[in-house]
C-alpha cells in the first residue's frame, strides 16, 4: 500500500485576503445601500440592499471558514480541515434563497400598484453599485476555492443586477415606467435563484462524494492501465474534499514478473499520470496475478 501526499498553499494567504477585501467592500456599500433604498423608495434598491446584507453574512462567513480550512490535519480530521470551507458556501445557498423568496414577495404587490421613485438616485446608486462590486470581483478572479468562486458569483450577480437597475432608472426618468422597479427586482432574484440551484447541486455532489466534475475516471484508468507492467486497474475510488482538493484510490495488479525494485519507477509513474487529473492525494495498493508471489513480496 501506497500513500502519497502533496501539500499546498495559496501564497501569502491570497484567498483570505481577498475574502476578507469584498466583505469590507460589500458590507460598507450594503450600509450605503440601504440609505440610498430608503431616500429613492425604490423597492429593487431596498430589496438589493437586503440581498447584499446577506451577501456580506455569507461573504463574512467565507473568509472564517477558508481561514479556519488551513488547519492542519490532526487524530480528529486526518484530511485536516479543508472541507471545513463547504460549510460556508452551503450557508451562502440558503441565505440566498431566502433572500431571493422574500425580495419576490414583497415586490409582486407593488408591480401590481407601482410607486413613485426617484429615478436619478437610483441611477448614481447603480453606478456605485457597478464599481464597488466590480473592485470585488477583480480581488476574488484568480481565486479557485469553492469559497472564492461561490463570493464571485453574488458578487457577479450584483454587477448584473445594478446594470438592470441603471437601465431601468433611465426608462423610469425618460418615460416614467415606475413599474419597472419592482420588476427589475423579481427579475434579479429570479436569476439568483436560478444559480444558487446549479452551486446547491455542486456542493451536495462534493459532500455526497461524487467524482469531480474536471475529472475523467474512465480517461483515467484506461491511461493508468496503459503502464508498462500493469495488468489491470480495479476498486477505483475518486473523490473531492471541498471541490479543490481531489483524492484517489486504486488497485494496481502488475506483471509476476515485475521485480519488486521496479514497483516505485511504476508507481512513480503512475503518480505522474493522476497529478495531471488534478489529483492532490493518491493512494495505490499493488498487487499481483500469483497472490502467492504478492505474499512472497
Amino acid at each position: 500500500m501506497d500513500h502519497h501526499h502533496h501539500h499546498h498553499s495559496h501564497t501569502h494567504n491570497d484567498d483570505i485576503k481577498n475574502l476578507k477585501i469584498a466583505f469590507f467592500l460589500n458590507f460598507l456599500f450594503s450600509l450605503l445601500e440601504l440609505v440610498g433604498g430608503l431616500l429613492t423608495n425604490s423597492m429593487a434598491i431596498l430589496s438589493d440592499a437586503l440581498h447584499d446584507f446577506g451577501d456580506s453574512l455569507s461573504i463574512g462567513l467565507s473568509w472564517y471558514f477558508q481561514n479556519f480550512s488551513k488547519k492542519s490535519a490532526d487524530e480528529q480530521y486526518t484530511y485536516g480541515y479543508r472541507r471545513f470551507s463547504l460549510i460556508s458556501a452551503l450557508v451562502n445557498s440558503f441565505v440566498l434563497f431566502a433572500g431571493s423568496i422574500f425580495i419576490i414577495r414583497e415586490a409582486i404587490p407593488r408591480l401590481l400598484d407601482p410607486e413613485p421613485v426617484h429615478s436619478l438616485g437610483m441611477l448614481g446608486l447603480a453606478v456605485l453599485g457597478i464599481v464597488f462590486n466590480g473592485i470585488a470581483i477583480l480581488r476574488l478572479h484568480k481565486g479557485n476555492s469553492v469559497n472564492e468562486r461561490m463570493v464571485k458569483l453574488h458578487l457577479l450577480e450584483d454587477v448584473l443586477g445594478w446594470i438592470a437597475v441603471l437601465v431601468g432608472s433611465v426608462l423610469i426618468y425618460f418615460f416614467d415606467w415606475t413599474f419597472l422597479d419592482p420588476l427589475l427586482s423579481m427579475g434579479i432574484a429570479a436569476f439568483i435563484l436560478w444559480n444558487v440551484f446549479k452551486n446547491f447541486k455542486q456542493i451536495v455532489g462534493v459532500f455526497l462524494q461524487a467524482i469531480p466534475s474536471d475529472v475523467d475516471i474512465n480517461g483515467l484508468i484506461d491511461e493508468l492501465a496503459g503502464i508498462e507492467g500493469v495488468r489491470s486497474v480495479s476498486d477505483v475510488h475518486i473523490w473531492s474534499l471541498d471541490g479543490e482538493f481531489h483524492i484517489l484510490s486504486a488497485h494496481l495488479e502488475i506483471e509476476d514478473s515485475i521485480p519488486r525494485t521496479e514497483i516505485e519507477a511504476l508507481k512513480a509513474r503512475a503518480r505522474e499520470i493522476v497529478k495531471r487529473y488534478h489529483i492532490e492525494h493518491e493512494t495505490f495498493e499493488i498487487g499481483f496475478s500469483d497472490r502467492a508471489c504478492m505474499f512472497r513480496c
